[in-house]
This record gives structure tokens, C-alpha cells and sequence, in this order.
């Protein structure tokens, strides 16, 4: 017996969805490119197919996406701007008829390293997304810091340039206004992946410089980064990132300070949306009316009620699926490190 969850990651360069069983192990995985207009739709027929092909049903759902995300499931990711103020929980939930979860993909991922990552076993560090766009997820004394709203760790607008670039924030000089796929992109005139060196040192130094801060201020030893830019920079990244934090971080509480890529590699987000679902504090939730595990049609649902997340009902898998929906490739479940998917 095992249960499985629904696992999804909002980006904005892509929608990923997958099937993950209670062990961490991807068994299913699909994704889209994220599409100008119509992103719900898009999602509702990648997640039919997904939980189509699932060897059975799942018992919850976890939702990873860009912030803001407010603690009752209401999204207004900057990187998706057809989204402001849309109730991605409720319509979720009333797609599936599953119990979800939904915060941000930097807390989703410093969930899933936390179960089964780079951190397990660690009470007090930070996970860091940089791909297009910078974010972070605290979790201090095993627990996932959340704050007022539900965004606490939001390290991409902090300010590491003081009177810097206009960010798409409203502010100057954030993070994220230097770091993120969109800025490298309009800076360089070329695919953020194709960045040169100097680029890439650069954004692990600002990384580093603002993860010396967040140490100093929540009293953090590891930073557990992951992003397609972080990994696809690799040790120039990491190298110049380490450097930083190690030049600013003095205190005797954060020296020592380290940064590590992330333990699940491409598999991040969706163990990490997972991962939400699984460590929810159990709610009541009863489907909204009319809604029998998903509709056979693709049409999107209307906005329903929405009654909070749970950690979902066990179900039992007989047997494994074998093949991953991304481009036919056989999935094994295993959770590679070092990948650059994000």
C-alpha cells in the first residue's frame, strides 16, 4: 500500500505535472511549455492526462508556482501575467475532486529536499529557485516558515544593488532584476543558458551576497539551491556563490555557511509539490458539488468552493508505470541530482 499525489509545478516558462508515490519517486511526468494566454486550460489537459496514466488514482494534490502566493491557494505569479488574483486552489480542486495544497515553488522545493533532498535531516536552511525568476523557502526548527501572507522567503526581492534596475516588483535593485531568465536574457541578447562566464559569475555572487543576509537573519548554515540557471551554470555558479557567502558571511553563527545544489535534481519541483500535499496539516475537505475525480471533458471549470488541504487518502498501486510522458523516456523513479530542469 502507497500513496500517491498529484504533483504540479506553475513556471513561466513551462507547466510540469507528475505522479509521485509516498517514497519520493517520480512515476509519472509530463510538461508543456506555458503558453501566453489560456495557462488553465493548458494545465486542466496536462493534468487529465497525467492523472489518466496514473496506476491509480492519487489521494491529494500539491501545487508548486511562482509568487505571490496567498495562503488560501490565490496566485498572482509576476512570471505568468494572465494570472492575478486567480484562485488556483479552488479550481484545482474543482478539477480533480482531490484535496490540494498550493504555495510557492521555492517552498515546495525546500519541502521535497527537506523528505527526501540535500536536506534531510536538517532543521534550519533555506531553498533557493533561480530560473525565470528568483525565490526562496525558509524552514526554521523543522518547520516551513510561512509568514502574514504565506510568502516569507521571498529572497528574489531583496535589494543586492541599491539604487539598481527597475524589477518587475515595482522596486530597484532586487535579486531578481539581475538573476532572473528574463533579465540575463534582455541583458545579453541570447538564451540565459547561453550566458557567458562573466554572467554567470555574477549571479552566484548576488545570490551569495543576499543568502549572507537571510543567514544573519534567521540564524541558517545551508542554502539548498536549484533553478535550470542555477544548475545549468553549474560550479561557476556555485563557486562564485560560495565565495560570496563565505567573504560576507563572519558572524560566528554563520560561518560555515554553505551552498549545495539541490539533492533531486530535475525531479525537484514535482517531489516538492508533493511533498506539500504529504506534510499538510490534515483539514476537512469534501469535493466541491458535482465534481466525481475529473470530468471527462477538457473544458475548464468554473471557480467552486474551496474547504482547505488535507494529506490526502492512501491508495494502493499495483504496479509502477514504466514510461515517463516527457518525450517517451523510460522513468525509473530514481531521483537524479545535478540536473537542469527546472
Amino acid at each position: 500500500m502507497s500513496e500517491l499525489y498529484l504533483a504540479i509545478d506553475i513556471g513561466g516558462t513551462k507547466l510540469t505535472a507528475g505522479i509521485v508515490d509516498a517514497q519520493g519517486a517520480v512515476l509519472i511526468r509530463d510538461r508543456v511549455p506555458t503558453p501566453p494566454r489560456d495557462v488553465w486550460q493548458a494545465r486542466a489537459r496536462l493534468v487529465r492526462r497525467v492523472v489518466a496514466a496514473s496506476p491509480t488514482p492519487p489521494g491529494a494534490c500539491g501545487v508548486g508556482c511562482g509568487g505571490p502566493v496567498k495562503s488560501d491557494g490565490i496566485g498572482s505569479p509576476l512570471y505568468v501575467p494572465s494570472w492575478r488574483g486567480f484562485p488556483i486552489r479552488d479550481q484545482i480542486e474543482q478539477l480533480t475532486g482531490l484535496p490540494t495544497v498550493v504555495d510557492t515553488d521555492a517552498k515546495a522545493l525546500a519541502s521535497g529536499e527537506a523528505w527526501h533532498g540535500a536536506a534531510q535531516g536538517v532543521n534550519d536552511f533555506i531553498g533557493v529557485v533561480v530560473a525565470t525568476g528568483v525565490s526562496g523557502g525558509i524552514i526554521s526548527g523543522g518547520r516551513l516558515l510561512q509568514g502574514r501572507s504565506g510568502n516569507a522567503g521571498g529572497i528574489g526581492h531583496m535589494v543586492v544593488e541599491p539604487d539598481g534596475r527597475d524589477c518587475v516588483c515595482g522596486g530597484q535593485g532586487c535579486l531578481d532584476a539581475y538573476c532572473s531568465r528574463s533579465a540575463i536574457e534582455e541583458e545579453t541578447g541570447r538564451a540565459a543558458q547561453r550566458a557567458p562566464r562573466a554572467i554567470m559569475e555574477r549571479t552566484g555572487t548576488l545570490v551569495g551576497r543576499a543568502l549572507a543576509s537571510v543567514g544573519a537573519v534567521v540564524d541558517l548554515k545551508l542554502a539548498v539551491v536549484g533553478g535550470s540557471l542555477a544548475l545549468g551554470f553549474g560550479d561557476v555558479f556555485f563557486e562564485a556563490a560560495q565565495h560570496e557567502l563565505d567573504v560576507r558571511a563572519r558572524l560566528g553563527f554563520t560561518s560555515g555557511f554553505k551552498i549545495v545544489p539541490v539533492g533531486l535534481g530535475h525531479h525537484a519541483p514535482l517531489v516538492g509539490a508533493a511533498a506539500l500535499a504529504r506534510f499538510a496539516p490534515p483539514q476537512s475537505f469534501s469535493p466541491p458539488a458535482g465534481v466525481a475525480r475529473l470530468p471527462a471533458d477538457d473544458t475548464g471549470p468554473s471557480t467552486g468552493p474551496s474547504t482547505g488541504a488535507s494529506t490526502g487518502a492512501s491508495t494502493s498501486p499495483s504496479t509502477p508505470a514504466d514510461a515517463d510522458r516527457e518525450g517517451g523516456e523510460a522513468a525509473t523513479g530514481q531521483l537524479s541530482p545535478g540536473a537542469t530542469d527546472e
